[in-house]
C-alpha cells in the first residue's frame, strides 16, 4: 500500500513566479478566487448531470415527445418527477416546451450542448487530428518497412 502525503500550502512569505519573472512557457495562472466565477453554462452542466434527464434528452432528440409520453417511457420515475426534471431541462433551455391544447409537447434545443462543444471540445480537435495522422503514418511506415523485410528475407 502506498503511503499517502497531506498536500502542503506554500508558506505566505514564499517566493512566488510573478508576471516579470515568469520563465516557463506555461501561462500565467489567474489570481486566486474564493469562489469560481458564475459561468452562464453551469445550469446545463448540471441538467446533464442527472442521468434520468440524460435519458429525456435521448428520448426527444430524435421527435418531440409529450409530457405523458415521457412518463410513460420512465417507468422508474413518477409524472410528477418527470415534470421536474423537464423544468429543469427548460431552465437550462435544452428543452423548449410548447403547448399545444392540453399537452406539452417538449421539443430538444441542441444550441447549449454545441456550445459546450465549442468551448471543451472544438479546440482539441485540430491537436487529436494530428496525433492520429501522425499514428497512423508512424504504423503505415512499420508496416512498409517490415512488410520489405520479411519479403526480402523469404
Amino acid at each position: 500500500m502506498t503511503k499517502r502525503h497531506p498536500r502542503r500550502r506554500p508558506a505566505e512569505d514564499a517566493p512566488c513566479e510573478t508576471a516579470g519573472e515568469h520563465t516557463s512557457s506555461t501561462p500565467l495562472l489567474p489570481s486566486p478566487v474564493d469562489e469560481p466565477p458564475v459561468d452562464e453554462l453551469d445550469p446545463v452542466w448540471r441538467a446533464l448531470a442527472n442521468p434520468w434527464r440524460r435519458y429525456l434528452l435521448d428520448l426527444i432528440r430524435s421527435a418531440p415527445r409529450t409530457t405523458g409520453e415521457l412518463a410513460t417511457a420512465c417507468a422508474g420515475l413518477s409524472r410528477f418527477a418527470v415534470m421536474q426534471h423537464l423544468d429543469v431541462l427548460t431552465e437550462a433551455k435544452l428543452v423548449v416546451a410548447r403547448r399545444r391544447g392540453r399537452q406539452r409537447w417538449n421539443h430538444l434545443n441542441p444550441v447549449p450542448i454545441q456550445r459546450i462543444h465549442e468551448r471543451w471540445v472544438r479546440r482539441f480537435e485540430g491537436h487529436w487530428a494530428e496525433a492520429l495522422v501522425g499514428l497512423k503514418r508512424t504504423l503505415e511506415e512499420r508496416n512498409d518497412g517490415a512488410g520489405t523485410s520479411s519479403a526480402a528475407a523469404g
